[in-house]
């Protein structure tokens, strides 16, 4: 019986380059967003709110992150029957907006990308560029 397990983990580095690279992506767009990074006991890494991004977008940016991080699923695709229950159960922390996306290296969820402040296309747009940047820096 195995006891332990070896666990990878987000790093402040990591969180830096999926930080820049949403900054990025959002810029290029003309999209000022609130970006934040949650490791898988979704505690904050990194946040940003960029100059123009909405201010009420600041707590559904991180708990899009913290529901990405805890399901291992992005966000916005959660059964309908189930979202006001799990959003009452969690005082609101997990949330059914898109524009979260797990962290997963290796089989094994890291963590939490949660972008917001633009239309929900254009929020998941941005967290899954910062991810697919941060994997491809991971590789090296």
């Amino acid at each position: 019986m195995t006891l332990t397990r070896a666990a990878i983990k987000l790093t402040h580095a990591g969180a830096r380059v999926l930080m820049d690279a949403a900054i990025a992506h959002a810029e290029k767009m003309g999209v000022p967003q609130c970006i934040a990074i949650v490791d898988e006991g979704c505690n904050l890494l990194a946040f940003t709110r960029m100059d123009g991004a909405r201010v009420l977008s600041i707590r559904s940016s991180q708990r899009k992150a913290m529901t990405a991080a805890t399901t291992g699923k992005p966000t916005g695709d959660l059964d309908p029957a189930i979202e006001m229950k799990l959003a009452v159960v969690t005082d609101g922390d997990m949330v059914n907006l898109k524009g979260g996306v797990p962290i997963i290296v290796d089989g094994q969820t890291i963590g939490g990308i949660g972008v917001g402040s633009g239309t929900g296309e254009q929020d998941l747009e941005v967290a899954k560029t910062a991810l697919a940047e941060f994997l491809r820096a991971e590789q090296f």
